[in-house]
């Protein structure tokens, strides 16, 4: 552990622990190790601290590709939705400083503090548009303000859907509105209370319009807050727009955030952060089908039925019934927004594939994450090797020069990659499709 944070959070929590593996890809696939757990009675701390780009700086693609800031001087920008005209909305929120309860709390919030997560959230929409094509966004904007810590978006017809972390709302548009007009609607109202402990929410549409879908993560790590407080948490739930109501869709989803549909069967697909405290490698972070009244573990199983013996009381009968995931996505890599890809601007090889934005760790030695992955998909399933895209946000010290959030395709296929840390966002293009501006 590095001697700052032993100073920092007051107790050396890596003390005695064993490091995890230094492979790229350790714990990814569909049918990943599980190695035994380690009892951890503290969680480990090992955050990489947010120190920004240097001037000229950026994140590095593979060969054929060019990275350019598609817009910068952000505050802490979380999720992007592309328009049908071709300008991006990205939110801005981020967690926000509290009162302490308790020892753990405080070392999350200088774990926040460190890694460049805890702030005054700005609570806004910024609309970007690149006006001249030439893939920067010239033109900036506050499309919204006055939000509660917003994240994901959806636009259905003339409707945008905003999921706030305590309700999904809704406002009107109209094709190249530039800024909210009026107060949003509520539509329902969504778990947040006074813990919130996973209070980003994100928020699809189905492919007919007529349903919302919005990821709720859990209150805790593994309901030591009481099941209670996880009423309609650690799930997916469905919003039924037109009667304001919504129900449990799918459940035992630690922190699911990004969903997408998958374009060979249509399926309905999230990425989910599964629980700590057990060691530098395990649990795998994943991504699955998401199937209607399905239950995928939490908190008392992981990666199928792998028994949790942490929680009290025991429910075997629920994890007889738990879905294993489809595809591991490695430990503690905070895996975040995804995206399949369905444009014509990339080699042939990307076609239907996903591309995965993973925030990093903050409790892992060595760290993992901090990079963009992409996974190829081969008649609607993971299939093949997954390659690292986009890299180069950690810096020689390990320092997080910025933090991949959320992925999107814009309108002419190119890549967008929020980065909190960094106050960005990235567009990733084909060399020739740069070198046409």
């Amino acid at each position: 552990m590095r001697p700052v944070l032993a100073l920092a959070f007051g107790a050396v929590l890596l003390a005695g622990c064993t490091a995890g593996s230094e492979e790229p890809f350790v714990g990814f696939g569909s049918d990943p190790t599980i190695p035994a757990p380690e009892d951890d009675l503290l969680p480990r701390v090992n955050p990489a601290k947010a120190v920004g780009w240097p001037q000229g700086a950026a994140p590095v693609a593979p060969a054929g590709f060019v990275v350019t800031r598609f817009a910068g001087d952000l505050s802490h920008p979380r999720w992007l939705l592309v328009l049908p005209n071709g300008d991006v909305l990205v939110s801005e929120a981020s967690s926000e400083p509290k009162r302490p309860e308790g020892l753990m709390d405080r070392i999350a919030q200088r774990i926040q503090a460190y890694a460049g997560a805890l702030k005054p959230s700005p609570n806004r929409i910024m609309l970007l548009r690149d006006a001249d094509g030439d893939g920067l966004a010239e033109i900036r904007e506050v499309f919204a303000s006055g939000l509660n810590r917003p994240q994901g978006m959806a636009l259905v017809g003339d409707t945008l859907y905003i999921a706030n972390t305590d309700a999904l709302v809704a406002t009107s548009y109209r094709d190249g509105q530039m800024r909210m007009e009026g107060i949003p609607e509520k539509v329902v109202d969504l778990p947040a209370g006074p813990i919130n402990h996973h209070w980003v929410k994100n928020v699809i549409a189905s492919p007919d319009g007529q349903r919302l879908f919005v990821t709720s993560g859990s209150n805790s790590n593994i309901a030591e807050n009481g099941l209670a407080a996880e009423e309609n948490r650690a799930a997916i739930l469905e919003v039924d727009p037109a009667a304001k109501t919504l129900r449990l869709y799918a459940s035992g989803l630690r922190n699911p955030n990004g969903m997408a549909y998958e374009p060979v069967t249509g399926a309905l697909w999230t990425a989910v952060n599964e629980r700590d405290m057990l060691g530098d490698d395990l649990v795998p972070d994943y991504m699955t089908r998401v199937q209607d009244g399905g239950f995928y573990g939490w908190p008392y199983s992981y990666f199928g039925d792998t028994v949790d013996t942490r929680v009290e009381p025991q429910r075997p009968d629920l994890v007889a019934e738990s879905i294993r995931p489809d595809y591991a996505l490695g430990p503690h890599t905070a895996s975040l927004g995804l995206t399949f890809y369905t444009a014509q601007a990339f080699p042939e090889r990307y076609k239907g594939g996903v591309f995965v934005g993973q925030h990093g760790s903050w409790n892992r030695e060595p760290l993992s994450g901090y990079r963009v992955v992409y996974i190829p998909f081969v008649g609607g399933l993971p299939q093949g090797e997954p390659e690292a895209f986009l890299t180069g946000f950690l810096n020689d010290r390990d320092q997080a020069m910025g933090r991949p959030v959320d992925v999107a395709v814009d309108a002419r296929g190119a890549l967008l990659v929020t980065d909190d840390a960094g106050g960005a966002v990235w567009r990733v293009a084909p060399a020739g499709q740069a070198a046409e501006r």
